[in-house]
């Protein structure tokens, strides 16, 4: 578990499958993710049991205020070759938009990667037009690369540029 000024991130469990389903049945949250808004509590705990399995770690990103999941963020598809890497994915919560909450999460997030992890760049994969991500990339000093990876814009961070001394 990490504590930030206003949220505590904590790795998911199926105890949190209610609130999951909550946060990825707003077509608003899916809208630039590769999976559909949930319709069933199934689909929920499927998302959060491929989380549990996968290589890589997830958090749910709960508010000190109220414990109420507001959104997820974390690493997967890590590669502990050399390089070593893994590739970052967030969502919030719509209404919480534009509140500086993202970047406060994935501030922790990254140096989970580079500092417990120890990989040697983190990679992300945004849709084009997604605005307020690309901005959050940009404001965390990921270095977008000129080719698209998947018709995806494709951004990768250092731990040097994470440290804003690129």
């Amino acid at each position: 578990m990490i504590e930030t000024d206003r949220l505590v991130l904590r790795e998911l469990t199926m105890s949190d499958a209610q609130p999951v389903f909550r946060h990825f049945s707003d077509e608003r949250v899916t809208q630039f993710m590769d999976i559909e808004p949930c319709v069933s509590l199934t689909e929920a705990e499927e998302i959060i049991q491929f989380h549990i399995a996968d290589s890589g770690c997830r958090y749910g990103l709960f508010l000190k205020l109220n414990h109420e999941l507001v959104g997820t963020c974390g690493f997967h598809c890590w590669d502990q070759g050399q390089p070593s890497k893994a590739e970052i994915g967030f969502d919030l919560t719509a209404s919480y938009w534009g509140q500086g909450l993202m970047h406060e999460a994935l501030t922790e997030i990254v140096k989970i990667g580079f500092d417990h992890m120890k990989v040697d760049y983190i990679e992300a994969t945004v849709e084009q037009e997604n605005a307020r991500s690309i901005k959050l990339l940009q404001k965390m000093h990921f270095h977008k690369h000129d080719e698209l990876v998947d018709n995806l814009l494709y951004y990768t961070l250092t731990k040097k540029e994470a440290a804003g001394t690129s």
